[in-house]
């Protein structure tokens, strides 16, 4: 009965117009504050996929780093070991330290990661290489591969050039009474291709063979800074690294793909949470016609609501009237708004009418992409905002005296 009183009073013709075109304004507000909310959101989506994607194409889906100092030792029967370790597919080790390169006159630090034969099977650095070709190279002539940026900042041309860029490290043991050049280890890198992933990874990293950086470093053959692993499709992150942290012990620390960027993830989510608390503060400022509107209603309606105590009505009933006037009110917005949103979600996907200014960009146009549980949150916040906006007029209504004239 509730739902067909305030269906009712929704479709019914007032006796004054200003009423109708308060109650559709505020349908049409509502709407367009959904579609913005769902546009919105679905390309801070859209964007935090792009940027998982990248970095997954970089940092592996589980690594095994030192609980404390730079390096671990991992011999060949812990290894076999993590690979018997279901949900572990491929593995590979890796030697990470700055370094200073020297290519021409002008020195330029870096990130030098040297890698193993299986590297390739546990990230995805290669499909991203734009110049050359992914090779670390052998003893008899190691080789670099370059990100995009600091090829650029070095000035190397790794497609013609046939000089190689000489890298110095730090000595792992060095006497206090040494020159500076004898605290120094030194080797030189044949430049082979160049990769182009991120800025971050672009400008900062060189990738080359695991045995160059060994030798260079004074390590032991089982030593190394990190041990990356790929896990198969479908595996649980969470489960492997429990199961890998069990396996290994506390000396070593085992961090999953969203540890190893904790910082970045956190990063999106709050500015995503930001931009939904600032709509949802301009929706309640919408609202504010259906407050309007409902409240018009309940002068227009005096004569029923009358009707209604005199038969018995309790004011409960009276109230859940009006609020269910305002849940129309809301509900035909919301579900406007995601028509709307969808469709302009779709049609970005297909046609990418919003452009990203400049050329930088992996893509030319806002990436969107819908997720079911931001509709779910939208259309509560619509709901809460329709039962708030709704709550004074439909209690005024329920409280006010209103007595029949006698005629």
């Amino acid at each position: 009965m509730v739902w067909q009183f305030a269906s009712r009073y929704f479709r019914a013709k007032k006796s004054t117009n200003a009423i109708n075109i308060i109650a559709w304004v505020s349908v049409a507000a509502i709407a367009i504050g959904t579609g913005a909310l769902i546009v919105i959101l679905s390309v801070f989506n859209g964007f935090e996929g792009l940027v998982k994607s990248l970095y997954s194409s970089f940092y592996p889906a589980i690594k095994v780093a030192p609980a404390s100092g730079k390096t671990i030792v991992l011999t060949p029967a812990q290894l076999q070991q993590i690979a018997q370790v279901p949900g572990v597919a491929h593995y590979a080790a890796v030697v990470e330290e700055k370094a200073v390169l020297r290519y021409g006159d002008e020195p330029t630090i870096a990130v030098l990661k040297g890698v193993d034969s299986s590297y390739n099977s546990v990230t995805d650095v290669k499909s991203n290489i734009v110049r050359g070709r992914f090779d670390t190279g052998d003893s008899i002539g190691y080789r670099a591969v370059l990100g995009l940026e600091l090829e650029g900042a070095l000035g190397v041309d790794v497609v013609h050039s046939l000089a190689p860029v000489t890298v110095y490290v730090p000595r792992r043991k060095v006497n206090a009474f040494v020159t500076p050049e004898d605290a120094l280890n030194n080797g030189i890198l044949y430049p082979a291709g160049t990769f182009a992933i991120q800025q971050e990874f672009n400008s900062k990293y060189v990738i080359t063979h695991i045995d160059f950086l060994r030798r260079l470093l004074e390590l032991g053959d089982h030593e190394m800074s990190a041990l990356e692993i790929a896990a198969v499709p479908g595996a649980n992150d969470n489960q492997l690294k429990m199961r890998l942290q069990q396996l290994l012990g506390k000396g070593y620390k085992v961090q999953t793909r969203y540890e190893q960027n904790q910082s970045l993830y956190a990063i999106m989510q709050t500015e995503k949470w930001a931009v939904y608390v600032i709509l949802s503060f301009i929706m309640i400022i919408a609202a504010f016609n259906m407050i309007g509107s409902l409240y018009m209603l309940v002068i227009e309606k005096q004569k029923d609501i009358t009707i209604l105590k005199a038969m018995g009505a309790r004011k409960s009933l009276i109230m859940r009237i009006f609020l269910v006037e305002g849940l129309i009110i809301a509900g035909i917005g919301a579900l406007l708004g995601f028509v709307l949103g969808i469709a302009f979600c779709l049609i970005q996907q297909h046609f990418g009418i919003i452009k990203l200014e400049g050329t930088s960009f992996l893509v030319d146009s806002y990436p969107v992409s819908m997720n079911p549980a931001d509709f779910l949150l939208v259309f509560i916040t619509i709901v809460v905002i329709g039962l708030a906006a709704s709550w004074y007029p439909a209690r005024r209504a329920a409280v006010e005296a209103i007595a029949l004239k006698a005629t």
